[in-house]
């Protein structure tokens, strides 16, 4: 009698337990391996004109075997010029910095003078995302012969890597920040050799500028539609004259360009710090991103893909916003070409202004073609 009620009562719910404790198992390698593969970097493929490729660790060897090394690709031509160098990926929830570098390593050749690229500038950044924001892990672009997935990031590096934030963040510059930003790369340069890893990796970046010799930095981001410096191309003082003349190349491509000069004390930021640190050329462009925004609808890889969100035109009309946003969205592509108009014209004005260290990329993809195309033209096929 007893045994029965043994059978009776107890094994069902072992059984249950059994089934459930499976489960959980089950969920956790699935949640496991998810979470691995947002610290797997998605492959590159350079152009056959990469002239050869570091990791910026070769200008800081404090990085090697860290979260904050990353990639450096290099084309140099056969004649001698200027040096320009590119970063995309400081934040990596703006993809269209990230995707601007990327296009640019697989389809550039250099004849005269160096482009240097940094894709993901804050690699640790791209192995999280921000919190509490419900943003997806990835997007993807088609190509030709099948999709290509592309991680979207975090804005501040990964706090795996850089833990704790103090309550007020001094950066090198010496000015008061709050805590978090001691995770902002574009808030900490010019960095410190003996720093916190988000402050070695600026330093890393300064010592590339000082390394190869930059002669004109670019940084690459985007921001919410909502915010003021949008469409627009942020200088140091010592580049205004090249940020009047891009203005007028832009309109060669139907595109208008806010100028918007950099503060002199909002200090740690790229355009800011390497102007004053390093004495080169600088300037950071800027595109709008929904997906980035305050007043989007539900996140998703359509969102930061086409740009279509049901709110962002209703606030355009309502005249809160600091550029037109239509019902048909403000695609990826359309903020890349965007990107790529600035850099072409960015070359095309440093050419004319300093004719001595002229510098010729070929096949940088056309805007209107990108529009036209799709990104995914203009990538490699993941085969």
């Amino acid at each position: 009698m007893r045994l029965r009620l043994i059978k009776k009562f107890f094994f069902p719910r072992l059984s249950l337990t059994i089934v459930l404790l499976i489960l959980t198992l089950i969920i956790a390698f699935l949640a496991g391996k998810e979470f691995l593969v947002q610290r797997q970097s998605e492959p590159i493929f350079p152009s056959s004109g990469l002239s050869y490729h570091k990791k910026l660790s070769d200008y800081f060897p404090a990085l090697r075997n860290t979260w904050g090394d990353t990639d450096v690709y290099i084309f140099e031509g056969k004649e001698p010029g200027g040096c320009i160098l590119i970063t995309g990926g400081t934040h990596p929830n703006e993809p269209a910095g990230f995707l601007t570098a990327v296009i640019l390593i697989e389809n550039i050749f250099v004849d005269k003078g160096k482009v240097v690229i940094i894709p993901r500038a804050n690699a640790s950044a791209f192995t999280h995302s921000d919190p509490q924001e419900g943003s997806p892990q990835r997007f993807f672009i088609s190509t030709a012969k099948g999709k290509r997935f592309f991680r979207l990031g975090s804005r501040l590096t990964n706090p795996i890597h850089q833990w704790p934030d103090p309550a007020i963040y001094i950066n090198p510059s010496g000015q008061k920040l709050s805590g978090s930003e001691v995770r902002n790369l574009n808030r900490c340069y010019p960095g410190r050799p003996d720093g916190l890893l988000t402050e070695k990796i600026a330093f890393a970046i300064m010592e590339v500028i000082r390394q190869e010799k930059i002669d004109l930095g670019i940084d690459v981001h985007e921001s919410a539609p909502e915010y003021p410096v949008i469409n627009a191309l942020v200088f140091h003082e010592n580049s205004s004259e090249l940020a009047a003349l891009v203005a007028i190349n832009m309109e060669s491509f139907g595109l208008k360009l806010r100028l918007e000069a950099s503060p002199p004390n909002l200090r740690g930021l790229s355009h800011r710090e390497w102007g004053d640190a390093a004495g080169i050329l600088a300037v950071l462009i800027e595109t709008p991103n929904a997906s980035h925004g305050r007043l989007k609808g539900k996140p998703s890889p359509d969102l930061i893909v086409e740009g279509i969100d049901k709110f962002y035109p209703r606030a355009s009309r309502s005249g809160r916003l600091f550029v037109d946003y239509p019902e048909t969205g403000i695609p990826l592509k359309d903020r890349v070409g965007r990107h790529l108009a600035s850099i072409i014209s960015l070359v095309e004005s440093f050419n004319e202004l300093y004719p001595s260290k002229k510098i010729k990329i070929n096949n940088i993809p056309d805007p209107n073609e990108v529009a036209l195309k799709g990104l995914g033209f203009f990538l490699h096929s993941p085969s």
